[in-house]
């Protein structure tokens, strides 16, 4: 093997490139830009959570020192852009459509949010802009409101929108609801469990900004701005401004976080591109801590009712999950995935469950809107299921292991077609748990729960086996470019917002061509410069990119062969390649892929008809999902006199096929981790009764810190997917699907001293106080 292949080829545990940059401050986010002439902007909202808009008198901001416009909705309107729209199209039980509202940019007649935008204020300043915003004065007649999925669908709850009767946009169903009932019936055990999977907010470490311009000569618009992929978003806002997409070019450059908030278009994006038309100049926009937790998509936030039936010997009969789902105010670009597809999918996980059910309402409510976190769905299914199988393990007297190895999928079982309607190619699950028993010294708890009590403290242990189904097939770019400076480009539709993606892009290349690791630059950011894209987003990166820089490597081989025959004087089917060398077969006449970009640059003479260049703009249309799964184990430690949870070990054993870049796929689960962590015990999102967030900042509202988690045991044991060429299945979400449920699970067993059987999540300090105070009562 080469040498360089040794240390940057698919396996090794190459660094990132980009964080010499980013931890020396060269990155350059949105807000570090600004352009020549450039406003600012600043957005003002409702301080009502519901409410008939009667006026909105802007006079006062628009006279203000260094205003130079104000526009509200009315304005917008009359300018003929479309509204926000929701992409997802799932039909009702009863098989009639989905309730979609209309979302215009800013609310006109009626607000259904704090936060709801209805003007912006732009000024020569960000200073002068926000002086302005204040001076905005709103007249709003309050209405109730209602901020709970199931209080939003009961009779008599406020009617946000006229054409959505109940609140609720989708009454969905998924399954044989006859044979699932005739399962629970025969049963010789049910068990039932009331799930909260509770609202999130994201809290990517970059708040969100955006810069709009437009030329007036050719009608050609720029938006440059953090998202999940410029490809998605061009055509969202193409559609939004009324433009073709070619007269629209999305630019992101570093961006600091998104976990599937950044992907969708704003109505913040739309203010500013309407600004910069009407005042011929940039505008710009940065939101502020305080505004993210009102205008940023939340996450989660379901209802649910878990059921699971099981024969006399423990095997699985049937699973029924009905869920209220609450969707905020408005539905975003995924909306009802979440709760819809996306939970059965996952829900039946790694188990052998012949039936399924899946009831679910999305109901709209006086909120900020849901969007896709970290997950999307995933790790919600693997939670209900999860916590369903300690709750069948206490009501049938079978150990929650034995319970599990009874009912795994057995690995010569595959391809497995699942009671989702998935097909799962890989996978040796049993395997995976039995690795990750041994990982977490699953035998020595014993003796850690006694060290424990004898400080007066309860321990618990909990098991999260997990499978994930990651995003299906989209078209994705693979473009391969030899550039004049000797370096190799790949240009591609995903987008980098924290994963690493140019590290282990440039390993499949190098492994792919051998073209020199160092060499290899990536291009994701610029719309103009892509032929197709589909995001960052449902742990498909490595899969969609790596399968399309593939391909489009079998093209760059196939006119190199071509290339060499002319230039070695052979015919193309002696040209063999390896390790980066077109050579004659059976001779040691070659020449390096390198070298034979130099002479094409050089004007090499070639026959007419033969390549003239290696570069490659290919369009592969995309892998299939991927069934990414695994096995973690939490030991929490509790003090029953203030309910304080500490997470005191953390094992995880994971199959995510092949594995480009350990490094980096370790540290993508390190963050899924966390961020479970923090759902599961520390953050919650709270509404008064008028809609008020009353947790609307980091006083309020908490987040996982350093010391607020353990070190990781983290291993691999990777069976490759047969999908896609590389064998990948995605790990970036994989954390949160893991955490939820092995936390949750230990926390629970360590109340179970107390007859405690369930507790809701977040699992915070004053919820498992009382919880023991009652059950001590």
């Amino acid at each position: 093997m080469d040498l360089s292949l040794q240390k940057f080829g698919i396996g090794q545990p190459v660094p990132r490139t980009e964080d010499p940059v980013l931890v020396q401050g060269r990155g350059r986010y949105t807000d570090d830009i600004n352009l020549p002439g450039q406003a600012h902007a600043v957005i003002v909202r409702s301080p009502v959570g519901h409410g008939i808009v009667r006026a909105i008198d802007v006079a006062a901001a628009r006279a203000a020192p260094g205003v130079l416009g104000v526009w509200t909705g009315a304005d917008l309107d009359a300018a003929g852009y479309g509204p926000l729209k929701c992409a997802a199209a799932f039909p009702n039980r009863d098989g009639t459509p989905m309730r979609k509202p209309v979302r215009k940019a800013f609310a006109t007649d009626r607000v259904r949010w704090v936060g709801d935008p209805v003007a912006v204020v732009v000024a020569a300043t960000a200073a002068a802009a926000k002086d302005a915003a204040e001076l905005v004065a709103i007249d709003i007649d309050p209405l109730p409101a209602v901020t709970g999925a199931r209080a939003a669908a009961a009779p008599g709850a406020p009617q946000l929108f006229d054409d959505v009767p109940g609140n609720v946009a989708l009454d969905w169903h998924y399954g044989d609801a006859d044979q699932v009932a005739a399962a629970f019936a025969g049963a010789a055990h049910r068990v039932t469990l009331e799930l909260r999977s509770n609202r999130v907010v994201v809290s990517a470490m970059e708040p969100r900004s955006a810069i709009g311009s437009y030329r007036a000569e050719d009608g050609h618009w720029q938006l440059q701005v953090g998202c999940q992929g410029v490809f998605g978003l061009r055509a969202g806002m193409a559609e939004i401004l009324g433009c073709p997409p070619a007269k629209l070019r999305v630019l992101t450059g570093s961006v600091g976080g998104s976990f599937g908030m950044k992907a969708p278009p704003y109505p913040e994006y739309v203010a500013i591109m309407h600004a910069a038309r009407e005042l011929g100049r940039p505008v710009k926009w940065t939101d502020e801590r305080s505004g993210s937790f009102l205008s940023d998509t939340h996450g989660r936030d379901f209802e649910a009712t878990g059921e699971l039936a099981l024969d006399a010997g423990g095997r699985f009969l049937a699973i029924r999950v009905t869920t209220y789902a609450n969707m905020g105010a408005y539905l975003t670009t995924p909306g009802p995935l979440m709760p819809t597809n996306n939970i059965v999918k996952n829900t039946a996980s790694v188990y052998a469950v012949p039936l399924m059910e899946v009831n679910t309402r999305c109901v709209l409510t006086n909120t900020v809107p849901i969007g896709a976190y970290r997950g999307a769905g995933r790790p919600e299914g693997n939670y209900f299921t999860e916590r369903l199988v300690e709750a069948a393990a206490a009501v049938t007297g079978i150990d929650a292991v034995t319970l599990r190895r009874i009912n795994h999928i057995r690995p010569d079982a595959m391809p497995y077609a699942a009671a989702s309607g998935m097909k799962y190619d890989s996978g040796n699950f049993p395997a995976v748990m039995e690795e990750a028993l041994r990982a977490a010294d699953w035998d020595g708890f014993a003796a850690r729960k006694a060290e424990s009590a004898a400080r007066g403290r309860l321990r618990g242990r909990g098991i999260g086996c997990f499978l994930e189904v990651t995003a299906p097939a989209n078209k994705e770019m693979g473009g391969i470019r030899f550039e004049a400076d000797g370096t190799v480009t790949i240009i591609t539709g995903t987008l980098d917002y924290g994963q690493g993606h140019a590290t282990p892009f440039a390993q499949v290349l190098a492994d792919r061509l051998g073209v020199p690791f160092e060499r290899i630059r990536l291009l994701q950011g610029d719309s103009d410069e892509l032929l197709a894209g589909g995001g960052t987003g449902g742990s498909r990166s490595i899969t969609n990119s790596g399968q399309a820089i593939h391909e489009a490597a079998i093209k760059v081989v196939a006119k190199g062969r071509e290339i060499a025959a002319h230039l070695l004087e052979a015919a193309a089917q002696d040209i063999e390649f390896a390790q980066g060398r077109f050579v004659i077969a059976g001779t040691d006449r070659a020449i390096g892929i390198m070298e034979m970009a130099e002479r094409l640059r050089a004007g090499v003479v070639l026959p007419d008809g033969a390549p003239t260049s290696l570069d490659v703009g290919h369009v592969s249309d995309g892998a299939p999902s991927a069934f990414p799964n695994g096995c973690h184990i939490a030991e929490v430690e509790i003090d029953p006199d203030t309910g304080v949870v500490e997470v005191a070990r953390y094992a995880s054993v994971n199959d995510f096929g092949t594995v480009i870049n350990p490094l980096l796929v370790e540290g993508q689960v390190h963050g899924g981790i966390v961020q479970g962590i923090g759902q599961a015990l520390m953050e919650r999102t709270v509404f008064d009764e008028s809609g008020q967030l009353l947790t609307g900042s980091y006083m309020d509202y908490a987040i996982p810190r350093a010391p607020d988690v353990p070190s990781f045991s983290f291993r691999s044991r990777p069976d490759p997917a047969k999908s896609n060429p590389l064998g990948t299945k995605g790990c970036g979400e994989a954390g949160c699907a893991g955490a939820l449920p092995s936390v949750m699970n230990a926390v629970v067993d360590a109340l179970s001293e107390y007859g405690i059987r369930h507790i809701d999540m977040p699992a915070t300090p004053s919820r498992v106080w009382e919880a023991i105070q009652a059950a001590r009562g």
